[in-house]
């Protein structure tokens, strides 16, 4: 940006004269960003991140789809983990990953619906994932239509969009809580 003399320009954290123009990257903040597709593959080729098992066709411009290996139904007794599970109106479901998500020290991962699913009914409430998580997710949800809902087992479901942050965790999630490290399938509240 161009300023004429005397003029000043705001950038964050500090005030400079428009002469000076934009501080160097360097003494910048370092700030928490959304990983491209890009940097999402070679993230996976340091190991920072690790989906497995990975299909290209899930990746997003700034994330990863995964899909449904297990579906339950409290109300039911249900767990279906092959073909459709037909989940009733009104009715809450859990759904886990068939991916398992492992993350390092610097990222963590949101957690977004596929609108599509938001369209069908679906109403859930996503977190995060820490830095230092591996196992597979479970997402609790609730369908909220008046029809019965069709969840194909292999579908893709939510969205996770990585985050890297301003520094590394000094307690990753294993090494603080843990208490869902390493799950697979449907898991229900541990104490």
């Amino acid at each position: 940006m161009e300023g004429s003399a005397g003029q000043v320009l705001r950038i964050y954290p500090r005030v400079v004269p428009a002469d000076e123009g934009f501080l160097p990257s360097s003494r910048l903040p370092r700030r928490m960003g959304v990983l491209s597709d890009a940097d999402l593959l070679r993230r996976r080729e340091t190991g920072e991140i690790r989906i497995e098992p990975f299909a290209e066709a899930n990746l997003t411009p700034n994330g990863y789809d995964v899909s449904v290996a297990e579906v339950a139904i409290p109300a039911q007794g249900v767990s279906v983990k092959d073909g459709i599970a037909k989940v009733p109106p009104l009715t809450r479901f859990a759904v886990s990953t068939r991916e398992t998500v492992s993350l390092g020290p610097t990222l963590a991962g949101q957690i977004w619906l596929r609108t599509t699913w938001a369209r069908r009914g679906v109403v859930a409430s996503f977190g995060m994932i820490d830095a230092g998580f591996s196992g597979t997710l479970t997402f609790g949800a609730l369908n909220a239509s008046d029809a019965v809902l069709e969840i194909p087992v292999g579908e893709r479901f939510a969205q996770i969009v990585f985050l890297e942050l301003a520094s590394p965790a000094s307690g990753t999630y294993d090494r603080r809580s843990g208490r869902y490290q390493g799950q697979r399938g449907v898991t229900w509240d541990r104490p």
